[in-house]
């Protein structure tokens, strides 16, 4: 026969279930009335663990491309053609590796490591901007990726400055402003090869005509074949669709073009004057996906040497936390 606790411990079973039950949905009420009023959700906060889950996705895809995206520009570092430019460009792949740094940090804040999300960069389990698996070919392809793929950038992440989740939105404002420097640093780069001898304006085009393409591919797939975009958008993660952003760029790239005295590579742009917008031609989505799945053409090369860089810099890593170890035991 069943104990007295054994029918005590089955009359509260269904009981218990009723009040998670209800302080779930009492948590879910209260998460989505501070999203509908524009409210930061914190670390702290109640969160739905698919709000949790498409957080981590996000950042830690920004967070890679960071990383990953040192790769193209650092490859002129040493054959800058000036001492100036050789700084600037140093500089801007030093900020990349902060804004990095300022990413996974955020990441962090929601449970997940840095190193389980570079295990997972490694192993091919997470993805990073497909604009970083092609490659700089001239030293007008680092002005082009200042243009164009920092102008993207910056079109894609300013409205992030107001996404719902505190950490992402408060790393975003100093990326963005950083961003902002890169992108004016590529425009310059540009307008002085375009304004240089003919082969340095044939040099710039080149450039433009080869990155044009992949930074329109960077705001993500059409909104009909996007699979988080309108989640995150409900979630306040995002604030506008691909799409939306995709046109932002193409309009304020156009005047830049005409201003920069080159043309851009699309005979289907053209000024709509009942939308108010541009028409442009259509993206090649099959090239976007094959990117995406590791077959681009640096694909293989950037994994092997960020894998490379890891490795190598174990070293580092290990003396770090040895130090912050003993500065610790010492403080104690």
């Amino acid at each position: 026969m069943a104990t007295a606790a054994e029918h005590q411990t089955a009359r509260s079973a269904p009981d218990q279930a009723a009040a998670d039950a209800a302080r779930t949905a009492a948590q879910q009420s209260a998460f989505d009335a501070a999203v509908a009023a524009d409210e930061r959700i914190e670390p702290r906060d109640w969160m739905p663990d698919a709000y949790r889950a498409s957080l981590v996705r996000q950042i830690a895809q920004h967070a890679h491309s960071e990383i990953i995206g040192m790769q193209p520009e650092a490859n002129w570092i040493t054959r800058a053609p000036s001492l100036r430019r050789k700084a600037i460009l140093m500089a801007k792949v030093q900020d990349e590796a902060g804004h990095g740094l300022y990413l996974y940090s955020a990441a962090e804040t929601l449970g997940t490591s840095r190193d389980e999300l570079l295990d997972k960069l490694h192993s091919g389990r997470q993805k990073y901007s497909s604009i970083f698996n092609y490659p700089t070919l001239t030293w007008a392809d680092v002005g082009a990726i200042g243009w164009l793929v920092d102008g993207a950038a910056i079109t894609n992440q300013v409205p992030l400055c107001r996404c719902s989740y505190g950490p992402y939105a408060r790393a975003m404002v100093r990326v963005c402003k950083e961003e902002s420097f890169h992108q004016r640093q590529g425009y310059e780069s540009l307008l002085a090869l375009s304004r240089g001898t003919e082969a340095q304006h044939a040099m710039a085009q080149d450039a433009v005509d080869r990155w044009w393409w992949p930074s329109l591919m960077m705001f993500g797939p059409p909104d009909d074949e996007s699979s988080h975009s309108e989640q995150s958008m409900t979630w306040k993660i995002k604030r506008h669709s691909n799409d939306e952003l995709r046109q932002r760029f193409v309009d304020i790239c156009v005047p830049q073009a005409e201003s920069l005295g080159l043309t851009l590579p699309d005979p289907d742009l053209v000024w709509n004057e009942e939308r108010g917008q541009h028409d442009f031609g259509a993206i090649d989505w099959t090239e976007f996906w094959a990117v995406l799945k590791g077959n681009g053409p640096c694909n293989e090369q950037r994994i092997t040497q960020r894998k490379s860089a890891h490795d190598e810099g174990a070293w580092v890593r290990e003396a770090a936390a040895a130090f912050a170890a003993k500065h610790g035991e010492a403080k104690a």
